[in-house]
């Protein structure tokens, strides 16, 4: 099939793959990609390589998408300059995040995109999907509503699935804009910093007093100022209050 030209779409959300397992996946995943004019795909930790044979041929035209990806030892470093991300998973979390079907992920989507904010949809390997300390730097869930007793999907489906309904409502013009994301959101790597700054200084206190409970503790904290959908501006603001509380009297 003739190589289609990737041309960048920056009003549209990056894909990114977490631990994908198969080359041809990741592969179908660019042709779903290219069907739905999503150009930017980013790979963590990839088993196999996006550039091999079997990607190729199983990008079916959407070759250009593949040369263009970009490869990352870590989820951080892949979320780094997002500010706005959505994680696709079938599990139940013990975490307490909003969940969206597609159809209510798009618009919101749709919104950060339109006030010049980077956003991104998560999905997670074949076999065992996202692992909770990926959720967690998700800003909310979207679940894919099938049939209870056979909910799993292919990777490229569900890649093409949430593609299609953003290209579709993107087609429509069902775009909407709404003051609140005016304030720009933190990125991943500042959230990442703010995680880091607190979490040394409560270790320096004693917080995480129970070794075998401390995991689960920075799970909970990374939770609660994810949700909280931080601005540039508060993040500063966090920073010199734990500044100030650790500072001598």
């Amino acid at each position: 099939m003739k190589k289609i030209e990737n041309t960048p779409n920056e009003k549209a959300p990056v894909v990114i793959l977490v631990r994908p397992q198969l080359a041809e996946n990741i592969g179908m995943v660019a042709r779903a990609m290219m069907n739905c004019t999503l150009t930017e795909l980013r790979l963590v930790q990839p088993r196999e390589s996006h550039l091999s044979d079997k990607a190729l041929s199983a990008a079916s035209g959407a070759q250009s998408i593949l040369e263009t990806a970009t490869v990352f030892e870590t989820l951080e470093g892949a979320l780094a300059d997002i500010q706005y991300v959505l994680a696709t998973t079938a599990r139940h979390r013990e975490m307490i995040k909003p969940v969206f079907s597609p159809e209510e992920a798009v618009p919101l989507l749709n919104n950060h995109l339109n006030h010049h904010q980077k956003t991104a949809i998560l999905f997670g390997a074949e076999r065992t999907g996202l692992e909770n300390d990926e959720v967690i730097f998700a800003d909310g869930i979207i679940e894919i509503p099938l049939n209870p007793q056979h909910s799993s999907l292919n990777l490229s489906q569900a890649v093409l699935l949430v593609g299609y309904i953003w290209f579709h409502a993107t087609q429509k013009g069902d775009m909407k804009h709404t003051d609140a994301a005016q304030a720009q959101p933190a990125t991943k790597a500042e959230l990442a910093a703010l995680f880091t700054h607190l979490e040394n200084e409560l270790t320096r206190r004693g917080y995480f007093r129970f070794s075998d409970k401390k995991e689960r503790m920075q799970r909970n904290l990374r939770n609660i100022f994810t949700r909280a959908a931080l601005t540039k501006a508060e993040i500063k603001t966090l920073h010199g209050v734990i500044t100030d509380l650790i500072r001598p009297l």
